[in-house]
């Protein structure tokens, strides 16, 4: 491995480039440690600062680990999710086995809480009103690849199996749609990305300044009455989010161009 001193990229980014590429290739697989900070520097024949500045930007993508005390490791790869609304209630509206196959949710708590902001708009009431929150961790070959919660009314499942702390062994919509006799008809997703919480980068494993992509899905009853308000939020540069879906052919009374979507 080395790098070309006259080259325009600086050395750290070619080096970057070159362990992406031996990780791409599977020379280190995920979870194994990669040689000293030291080490590297020899082999690249740089300064120790240089490749630290390599593995501090592998770590902002996501792609490296750093465990105080014990080294650097390939963290994975970036795992394909599909998680929108079309995602989450599938095709059957049931429960998606490939996924818990490679996923693991673990239930954290069951209380009431204040409600955030964006979860006040979405319902249409004033922050910080009480509300029932479900807080959840998702997790694979025990990394948390997503910190989650759904909100409900506090009026609206008061009594129900919703403020149990246990897990349903079905998707919580299902429970969801029983106890309060409701059919989750529509629903939106809004996606952001901003910067991490202290807590948010301690759990999900990543750098303070690693983007974290945020996810508020707000499903709708038949009168477009807000049912659940849920929030998921993912270390960004592990997460491809995808979404498939068919495209209507046009039909006679529809214009092949729409002037405003096609400035969209």
């Amino acid at each position: 491995m080395t790098i070309n001193p006259g080259a325009a990229e600086f050395p750290h980014r070619q080096i970057a480039a070159q362990l992406r590429e031996r990780i791409r290739r599977g020379d280190w697989q995920p979870g194994e440690r990669l040689p000293s900070i030291p080490a590297m520097a020899e082999m690249f024949g740089v300064a120790k600062q240089t490749v630290q500045r390599t593995v501090d930007q592998l770590r902002v993508e996501g792609i490296l680990i750093t465990k105080p005390g014990s080294g650097t490791y390939v963290r994975g790869t970036r795992r394909r999710l599909n998680r929108l609304s079309r995602g989450r209630y599938g095709a059957h509206r049931g429960y998606h086995a490939d996924l818990a196959a490679r996923y693991r949710q673990q239930l954290v708590s069951v209380r009431r809480e204040p409600a955030p902001p964006e979860v006040a708009d979405a319902f249409g009431v004033r922050d910080g009103t009480e509300m029932l929150a479900r807080r959840h961790l998702v997790k694979t070959d025990d990394v948390t690849v997503e910190l989650g919660a759904s909100w409900f009314r506090v009026t609206d499942v008061s009594g129900t199996s919703l403020e149990r702390a246990e897990a349903f062994g079905r998707p919580l919509y299902q429970e969801a749609e029983e106890v309060l006799g409701k059919r989750y008809a529509s629903a939106t997703d809004t996606i952001t990305a901003r910067q991490p919480s202290r807590d948010e980068a301690e759990i999900l494993q990543i750098r303070p300044d690693t983007p974290v992509l945020h996810l508020l899905h707000v499903a709708f009853d038949e009168t477009r009455k807000p049912i659940e308000v849920a929030q998921a939020t993912w270390p960004g540069p592990m997460t491809t989010l995808t979404e498939e879906y068919k495209i209507p052919a046009p039909t006679p009374s529809t214009p092949d161009t729409d002037p405003g979507l096609a400035l969209a």
